[in-house]
């Protein structure tokens, strides 16, 4: 069973960036889909982006398209999340998770995936 821990978060002023790196320990995340979701204070658990198995397909959630990206590293069995021209809406907790499926394309829905972080937590100060 893979084991995903966040790491990279912290508190940034509004258009700033942060890179958020999500690292898998027993197993390789090379045979899984991967998504980071993000949960504001008393608010509903919500997709940010995700990338498929090989890296082919990835999908954003609208409000974070041309300022996010995910990318693997397989070398290192790590998925990052680019965030740059951060607002105080993207303030949050961060969680990375897993699926194991090889597909074209990757899930938006939170119950499609197997394997959750923990969290990192984001805070975006205007």
């Amino acid at each position: 069973q893979v084991q995903l821990v966040e790491s990279g978060g912290g508190l940034v002023q509004a258009g700033g960036s942060l890179r958020l790196s999500c690292t898998a320990s027993g197993g390789t995340l090379n045979v899984y889909g991967m998504g980071w979701f993000r949960q504001a204070p008393g608010k509903e658990r919500e997709f940010v982006a995700c990338t498929n198995w090989n890296g082919a397909s990835t999908s954003y959630e609208d409000s974070v398209k041309d300022r996010f990206t995910i990318s693997r590293d397989y070398a290192k069995n790590t998925v990052n999340l680019q965030m740059n021209s951060l607002k105080p809406e993207d303030t949050g907790v961060y969680y990375c998770a897993a699926y194991r499926l090889y597909n074209s394309m990757c899930y938006r829905a939170i119950g499609e995936y197997d394997y959750w972080g923990q969290g990192t937590q984001v805070t975006v100060s205007s």
